[in-house]
């Protein structure tokens, strides 16, 4: 098992120790890629990242077989669907400032260009950013989920077949199984001789937090511990804070309904985690794991209790950190960076080792020097946000976060404090720390052509309750947890 490393040891790289994977044997020129993408999974939920309390072992199989980047993030959001601009950053390796999610404004994509490049395309699972992208993206697909969400147990998919969709149809099996399914056939299927990329896009662990029945149990008896950073509510008002995602439970937050939801999210990563392991056996039978560039990533993480939040939408680590394992030829076997990346950097990285074209313009960078210890960074510093209600900046170690709409900022030293529950802002012996990282932030901003104002032109009070608030479910919760968890008597009223 990896033994977990300190994520805040900035550029740890001990690539040299441990020779890479096949090193005596050449590399294929343009190796098959396979992109593994979770929805809403937190980068403490792998237990060969240091939780003893899931069961991911397939996941840990990749991360004792590659290279894991600790500090990946998610740029951010321009709203509470922060999985659609999350994908589009992914698919063009450009930032989600003035980048149309939907239309991706005719930039180039990731599988595009590497059909371009001679690879074929196969995609499966989800898809939040319109068809047109999707179609300009790959060149077939089968049990799509074109949409954000949804009963996991009555999901709907299509296909895509020589540029057309077929009819929409409501999948069998759980959506996890769905998507594993339509990628063991690829592989049992495909008899060319271009090397392929395939996409599989789970929408688990995303709510509803609803994994097969055995994996609730498992769980249920096997409560995950409360969050190190959990709150009943939230102290102040960051904005967004009663989204759809942030009223699947109650204010204040109960402990025991947070380690119940817990188990759930649990159960569903530890089901996803058996897909991904039906689809590695898949590709062994196949006798191209060792031609087999993996990455597993996903969108972003989630609150699910820390700082009384439940939902993503906020530029604490917990909820924009992501999860990020690269395994194939020439990446180090059990190896670890705690160097700042982006999510948008996997595209630039894959279409290097594929040698495809790389389009201008793109903020993503190849991450193939970092495994290959050729660099120990890539950025010094990453801007975080979320919305018009933050901004965020750090360095690796020192954390400042700016809220405009009640002008405060929030200093965190994730070495001492990893979890940011000790705000050294208003301290004097950091305020040239707060001017350097302010400075940075407000460049970041520029480069990126992001107009938020240092402080909103209006006002609101930082102070906000949410206790005894009104919940509805969404559409998309089944009857079970409508009854668990939104019933008056739950609630406790």
């Amino acid at each position: 098992m990896l033994r977990h490393r300190s994520l805040l040891s900035l550029c740890l790289l001990a690539l040299a120790a441990t020779p890479a994977r096949g090193a005596q044997d050449e590399a294929p020129a343009r190796p098959n890629i396979l992109l593994l993408f979770a929805d809403d999974q937190r980068t403490d939920t792998i237990a060969a990242w240091g939780n003893p309390a899931i069961q991911t072992p397939h996941l840990d199989r990749l991360a004792a077989e590659g290279t894991s980047f600790q500090r990946a993030y998610c740029l951010g959001s321009n709203g509470g669907a922060v999985c659609v601009p999350s994908r589009a950053m992914l698919h063009t390796g450009r930032p989600y400032f003035g980048l149309n999610a939907q239309s991706f404004n005719g930039h180039p994509t990731l599988g595009g260009q590497l059909g371009e490049a001679g690879y074929t395309t196969f995609a499966t699972g989800k898809w939040h950013n319109g068809r047109e992208t999707l179609k300009q993206s790959f060149q077939s697909g089968r049990n799509l989920h074109l949409g954000g969400m949804a009963d996991h147990h009555a999901i709907q998919v299509e296909d895509l077949s020589a540029g057309e969709f077929s009819e929409q149809r409501t999948g069998p099996e759980h959506s996890s199984e769905l998507f594993a399914d339509a990628a063991v056939g690829f592989l049992e299927e495909y008899a060319g001789d271009e090397p392929w990329f395939v996409y599989v896009s789970f929408t688990a662990p995303h709510d509803p937090r609803d994994p097969p029945l055995r994996w609730r149990e498992h769980y249920y008896e096997h409560l995950p511990p409360l969050p190190a950073n959990f709150l009943p509510q939230h102290p102040w008002d960051i904005g967004m804070m009663t989204v759809r995602d942030e009223v699947l439970a109650g204010w204040p937050r109960d402990p025991a309904v947070v380690r119940q939801q817990l188990a759930e999210y649990y159960g569903l990563i530890s089901h996803m985690d058996e897909q991904i392991g039906r689809i590695l056996a898949a590709l062994e039978a196949r006798g191209e794991l060792e031609d087999t560039l993996i990455v597993f990533a996903a969108d972003h993480g989630l609150a699910l209790g820390s700082h009384g939040l439940l939902g993503k939408q906020s530029v604490y680590e917990h909820s924009l950190r992501a999860p990020l394992i690269a395994r194939g030829p020439g990446v180090p076997e059990a190896q670890s960076t705690s160097a700042l990346v982006y999510l948008l950097d996997i595209m630039p990285t894959l279409l290097v080792e594929a040698g495809a074209s790389l389009p201008g313009g793109m903020l993503g960078q190849d991450l193939g020097p970092l495994w290959r210890g050729e660099r120990g960074w890539i950025r010094s510093s990453q801007l975080l946000s979320m919305g018009n209600t933050q901004r965020a900046v750090t360095d690796g170690r020192w954390k400042l976060i700016r809220y405009p709409r009640i002008d405060r900022l929030r200093l965190y030293d994730l070495a001492s404090d990893p979890h940011e529950l000790f705000d050294l802002a208003q301290r004097p012996e950091h305020s040239q720390r707060i001017a350097a990282l302010s400075s940075d932030l407000r460049a970041w901003q520029t480069r990126l052509g992001d107009g938020l104002a240092w402080t909103a032109d209006e006002l609101i009070p930082a102070e906000i309750e949410l206790g005894g608030r009104q919940r509805s479910p969404d559409r998309w919760q089944p009857e079970w947890i409508v009854e668990k968890y939104f019933t008056t008597e739950q609630e406790g009223e």
